[in-house]
């Protein structure tokens, strides 16, 4: 078999310039993630060394990385903490949709966008980065915090109803008819509800069957079978992040432990190339025109997240600096952004140079402001999960 000489000599300085930067930032303490931003946006079209050869191959990389960042968030967690803890944080969730949807809404009208764009742009502004927050929830040891089950509320509810709002606005965005787009919607809802019945009742056989003794059986059976319900979750226009962390809830206990041990190094490999394609979305070249647009709407963004986050964790009874934490960690936007505006990006000019600038600003600047409420780091469990945080330290 023939394999392509450029492909791999880019795929290997890719690997030893990403190895480099995650040893410096590591040194710092710093997460890697805003350096695979960065490194990202010199290497896509229009940055200063190109790399055309392994651009499939980050892409591709790219949707298998969010899958599992979002199906190792899901191991932390069981089926009814969540349930619990999404019907606390329902007003949140209101909060966090009113908050961060006015801005886009409020640039788009004026910019003076259609209404399609307008609806796109609060969408944009409004969704925070799954992978991105869940990558920096582990690198900087917070998984066992008390804030992080507000963070977690949020962002769930946050993708389920990207469920949602996806399907409308396809629909809407190609001329079609709110017959089709309400049609949508409906299929989302059933879904979305049925996944999460399954999860949370048969979830118990599903677990007895993934969780076989040999690490290898274990790696094909939960990698595997978290692709087909990812895909699953797709075809019916909910997000495969989605179906990825409901896979994550089924597995408790030992099974849960030894499948992110297991899945770790697979993890931490796509989740670099997620954070690559990211960048490589973006053309330097054409970010300049709508660079001070892009400034003010990513200040208005990191208000309106903090403001989420303090008042989603004061919910849950976290102290100033849990607050503070959960407000920076909810920053950063991503992957979600990027679809909306793959989807409504030719209803306007503006629309999408706009959203291509302001989603590596926040993705970048989110994971430095989080390390903002710095603290002693605690000294994880044997098996890599942390100790549950008292009241008190939080």
């Amino acid at each position: 078999m023939h394999t392509s000489l450029a492909l791999l000599l880019e795929l290997g300085i890719i690997l030893l310039v990403l190895s480099v930067l995650g040893a410096f930032a590591r040194r710092l303490s710093l997460s890697p993630t805003p350096l695979y931003l960065l490194t990202g946006l010199a290497l896509g079209e229009g940055g200063i060394a190109p790399i055309p050869a392994a651009g499939d191959f980050v892409q591709t990389g790219a949707s298998i990385g969010v899958v599992l960042l979002l199906l190792t968030l899901g191991l932390e967690f069981d089926a009814s903490e969540l349930r619990d803890s999404l019907r606390r944080h329902l007003p949140s969730a209101v909060v966090d949709l009113v908050l961060n949807a006015a801005p886009g809404a409020i640039a788009g009208w004026l910019l003076g966008l259609d209404w399609v764009g307008v609806f796109a742009l609060a969408g944009a502004t409004w969704i925070s980065s799954s992978g991105i927050i869940a990558r920096l929830l582990a690198d900087l040891r917070r998984l066992g915090n008390r804030e992080t089950s507000a963070v977690l509320s949020i962002l769930v509810i946050e993708d389920f109803a990207m469920a949602l709002y996806l399907p409308v606005l396809a629909v809407i965005a190609s001329g079609g008819t709110w017959v089709e787009a309400i049609t949508g919607v409906l299929i989302a809802i059933v879904c979305v509800a049925a996944a999460f019945l399954a999860s949370h009742r048969w979830g118990h056989h599903v677990n007895r069957w993934l969780a076989h003794p040999d690490s290898e059986q274990l790696m094909l059976r939960v990698l595997g079978s978290t692709l087909v319900v990812a895909a699953l979750a797709e075809f019916v226009d909910v997000s495969a992040a989605v179906g990825a962390f409901l896979v994550g809830l089924t597995l408790t206990g030992d099974a849960a432990e030894r499948t992110r041990t297991v899945l770790a190094p697979l993890r931490d490999l796509f989740a670099a190339a997620f954070f690559l394609s990211i960048g490589f979305a973006v053309s330097p070249a054409g970010l300049l025109p709508v660079l001070p647009a892009a400034l003010a709407l990513a200040v208005a963004g990191i208000a309106t997240k903090f403001a989420t986050g303090w008042l989603a964790a004061r919910r849950d009874g976290a102290a100033r600096r849990g607050r503070i934490r959960a407000g920076t960690v909810l920053i950063a936007r991503g992957e979600f952004s990027v679809v909306i505006v793959s989807l409504a990006g030719t209803a306007s000019a503006a629309l999408g140079p706009l959203v291509t600038a302001y989603v590596p600003i926040l993705a970048t600047a989110g994971p430095v402001l989080t390390r903002w409420p710095r603290r002693k780091p605690r000294t994880p469990e044997v098996g890599g999960k942390e100790p549950p945080v008292s009241p008190t330290s939080a």
